[in-house]
């Protein structure tokens, strides 16, 4: 059976906050899996804005260390022990995870009630979840800094008429998709023989912060949601460049070579104040373009 999966945007801004822009945080449901994309001061604050509860988070990805990315889980974490959480909370991130988020966390006085899990992430390399997958890729910034891409197992369709004709009940098609073939009545019954072919998973990209890569490209391919940042328009090329990030025109590049269903622009420079100049440049490249925005929650359709 296909997973439900929700994303939510909390905060689409960089650098720092202002009004109607908060700092970057992008929440991913999958099924009852409530997973975090960067966490930027004030994180917890939008989330109770959403359909989402920050109680509920069992993972928190995070792509680099510069303030705007991570500082919301210092509040956060004291938050769900004021709030009497014992769940275990995951923390995933790029190499020197381990060192920044201990210091991190140390900060003030409280008393943690919970397990936290501080775990690094090599660069290039996948963690399966179950029921998704999560792989990593450097990109290219001033400090150690990772993209995030989620994959969707792909899924084995059942033919409802040729389920009905082997006899089976429907109740144990999920049984009989997950181990291959049964034993029903006597009659070895295998997923083949109601098999309607194969509906492919889902894929969806966070690139956090980066230049623009070639290598992006190939991460990306297919993706049905493609998050990539674009901190400026094209004319503050190469400046943009130059600090690490990339403009709408050549995350739109990156979208269209890439053959994305959908990308949204993200991680907005607080200078920038008409941000339909984003969204036009990209649309020339690539039709698919939307702006992000926070509040902007939406199911990915299998």
């Amino acid at each position: 059976m296909a997973s439900n999966i929700r994303i939510a945007f909390l905060g689409t801004g960089g650098s720092w906050p202002k009004p109607g822009q908060s700092l970057p945080s992008v929440a991913i449901q999958i099924d009852d899996i409530l997973n975090l994309f960067d966490c930027g001061e004030g994180t917890q604050k939008q989330i109770m804005k959403s359909s989402f509860s920050f109680m509920k988070i069992r993972n928190v990805f995070i792509t680099h260390f510069h303030g705007d990315h991570f500082l919301g889980l210092i509040g956060m974490v004291q938050s769900m022990s004021f709030n009497g959480r014992n769940e275990p909370l995951n923390i995933y991130g790029p190499p020197g995870t381990v060192a920044i988020m201990s210091k991190a966390l140390g900060i003030g006085y409280y008393k943690l009630t919970f397990p936290v899990e501080l775990i690094e992430i090599p660069f290039g390399e996948t963690v399966d979840f179950e029921k998704f997958k999560i792989s990593t890729m450097k990109t290219d910034h001033p400090v150690p800094a990772m993209a995030y891409k989620i994959s969707e197992p792909d899924l084995i369709k059942i033919d409802g008429q040729k389920a009905k004709e082997s006899g089976i009940p429907s109740k144990m098609l999920e049984q009989l998709r997950k181990s291959g073939s049964l034993n029903y009545g006597g009659k070895i019954i295998t997923i083949q023989e109601v098999s309607a072919g194969i509906r492919k998973g889902r894929v969806i990209v966070y690139t956090g912060d980066t230049r623009p890569m070639e290598e992006m490209k190939l991460f990306a391919k297919d993706a049905d949601v493609l998050i990539h940042e674009t901190t400026t328009d094209s004319s503050f090329e190469p400046k943009v460049n130059e600090f690490g990030h990339t403009s709408s025109r050549q995350a739109a590049e990156i979208s269209r070579d890439a053959g994305v269903k959908k990308f949204y622009l993200f991680h907005y420079s607080p200078r920038i104040e008409d941000k339909t100049i984003l969204l036009n440049e990209a649309r020339k490249i690539f039709e698919n373009s939307e702006l992000s925005y926070e509040g902007l929650e939406f199911e990915v359709k299998a």
